[in-house]
């Protein structure tokens, strides 16, 4: 076969910014794994987890505005949750104000291992972004513009 087999508007796979942003996920993910491993938690279950901790106020959450807050879909977040349930690290109670929804809740436990759990996360994301120097602020602002305009 002579040429390439795909017609992309790329000459090369590498100028492909999906594909590098692809890459790079991939290889973050696969960190973040290593470092929750020895909390037992997956990095969906942390995200939630500490999602619902840092939302946690006065006022009920509810599942949507979790999901909603975390970017996730709603079904697996449902799962996700349910896990934690299973795991005693978050509980479930009827909503004050919403008979359809439920408001979640963080336990002590969820709470401990959350807190101990986020300084691994955090000392990951360092290590992790730490070749991007004095780039990491323009970076992130590119993230924010990136997750503002929904894919648009």
């Amino acid at each position: 076969m002579t040429g390439r087999a795909l017609a992309s508007e790329h000459r090369s796979a590498e100028e492909s910014t999906g594909l590098l942003l692809w890459q790079v996920t991939n290889r973050w993910q696969a960190a973040q794994r290593a470092a929750l491993a020895p909390f037992r938690l997956t990095h969906v279950q942390f995200v939630l987890l500490a999602s619902l901790a840092w939302l946690q106020s006065e006022q009920p959450v509810t599942q949507r505005q979790l999901a909603d807050h975390a970017a996730t879909d709603p079904m697996m977040t449902s799962q996700v949750l349910r896990a934690l349930q299973r795991k005693g690290l978050i509980e479930r109670a009827p909503h004050p104000t919403d008979r359809r929804a439920q408001s979640l809740e963080v336990t002590a436990a969820g709470s401990r291992l959350a807190n101990k759990a986020v300084h691994a996360v955090e000392a990951c994301d360092r290590a992790f972004f730490n070749s991007l120097d004095e780039d990491v602020a323009p970076f992130k602002r590119m993230l924010r513009q990136l997750t503002d305009s929904d894919g648009r």
